[in-house]
């Protein structure tokens, strides 16, 4: 038997574009660095579902997340890899070194913190969703497709990291265990952030449907 084909819009030898030159990677990096940082305090909702609409009117819920994670994969899908990984590696720097930008706080000690890890997880997050976003023509499963790989990245990063902590007894501190850990900080969050893989999905088809790339 013959094997199936890949769905035409995920081939990837027909690749949609080169991606952004070298200058608007650069631009894309700078927004990504503000958006993330945006996304850190700014919570996540959505609307209610459409058959509620004519008795409740339009109302939003709350996702119980923040629009951290939707902002590293979005700029991945509109900026690529390049922009992607400088904009997260720019993000980290900063919370460490300088401003209290990560959730809890910033600075050094925020390494033995357990979501140290999923921050860690950015970087391989945006490049991967980065690089997935270039290499397919350009399609809303295609993005969506790039968005979920880069946060199953995040999630194997940051579960890594909890690991680690672990075996060095500093997530005892947390009073969690490992697997609690794991349930808190990546079980927990993962329906909501499914949800925020399908609206980076469709925010980044537009904006790259407007900007011809």
């Amino acid at each position: 038997m013959k094997a199936k084909a890949l769905p035409r819009s995920l081939s990837p030898k027909q690749t949609a574009t080169t991606g952004p030159n070298w200058f608007n990677q650069l631009l894309w990096a700078l927004i990504g660095v503000s958006l993330t940082i945006g996304g850190t305090f700014i919570e996540a909702h959505r609307l209610n579902l459409p058959w509620d609409w004519s008795t409740a009117g339009l109302q939003t819920q709350s996702l119980g997340i923040y629009c951290q994670v939707a902002a590293v994969l979005l700029t991945g899908c509109l900026g690529g890899k390049n922009a992607g990984i400088i904009a997260q590696i720019a993000y980290i720097l900063i919370g460490l070194f300088w401003l209290p930008v990560f959730s809890q706080g910033g600075k050094l000690g925020y390494l033995t913190e357990p979501t140290f890890g999923y921050i860690l997880g950015f970087i391989p997050a945006a490049g991967i969703c980065g690089w997935l976003a270039f290499r397919y023509v350009l399609s809303l499963e295609a993005l969506a497709l790039s968005a979920f790989c880069g946060l199953i990245a995040l999630h194997s990063c940051g579960i890594l990291y909890l690991m680690g902590l672990t075996l060095l007894e500093k997530l005892q501190a947390t009073e969690l265990s490992l697997l609690q850990a794991i349930a808190l900080y990546s079980v927990t969050p993962f329906p909501s952030q499914l949800m925020l893989v399908c609206g980076v999905a469709v925010v980044a088809y537009g904006v790259r449907r407007i900007l011809f790339y």
